[in-house]
């Protein structure tokens, strides 16, 4: 009996779970052209001075939500990369691939969804970010090790003037 009544409750709330998941508003935009987001990204940053942070994943991902709500909801997260990066939320799913984009960044969706690249201001892939290598094992993200990743990836970071 006990089994039964543990099956039915997880039904529910898996159920309830997927139900408020669809209701959200969509995070990537299954109509873009991604070429066309990552070259208005890469002009906003060559006009800021940052580098852009390319989020790749989809509707569809659980996760991809679960990493846009984690830095969002954060204020100094949200602070860091507002003040370091140019953002763009790439879709990938059965009718948008985004082939081409994908090629020019290296192919990112290997490692999974959500996936982050960091380009500079011209294009240029920097880094390709493995999500799962940011996550706290408690099924959320870890902030200092997605701080650090941020960090890392910085304009300034990577400038050798300093390291003089």
């Amino acid at each position: 009996m006990n089994i039964k009544l543990y099956l039915l409750l997880s039904v529910l709330l898996s159920t309830t779970s997927l139900q408020g998941f669809s209701q959200r508003e969509k995070l990537y935009d299954t109509n873009a052209d991604g070429m066309q987001q990552f070259k208005t990204a890469t002009e906003q940053a060559l006009n800021e001075n940052k580098h852009v942070m390319v989020q790749i994943g989809g509707n569809w991902c659980p996760w991809c939500y679960k990493f846009h709500d984690f830095y969002k909801n954060d204020t100094e997260l949200d602070s860091i990369v507002n003040a370091n990066y140019v953002t763009v939320k790439i879709n990938y799913d059965k009718s948008l691939k985004n082939e081409k984009l994908f090629a020019q960044l290296g192919y990112p969706q290997r490692f999974g969804f959500p996936v982050i690249v960091i380009c500079d201001a011209e294009g240029k892939r920097l880094h390709t970010q493995n999500s799962w290598y940011l996550e706290d094992g408690k099924g959320s993200y870890d902030k200092e090790k997605f701080k650090t990743f941020l960090k890392n990836w910085t304009i300034k970071a990577i400038s050798p003037e300093s390291y003089k």
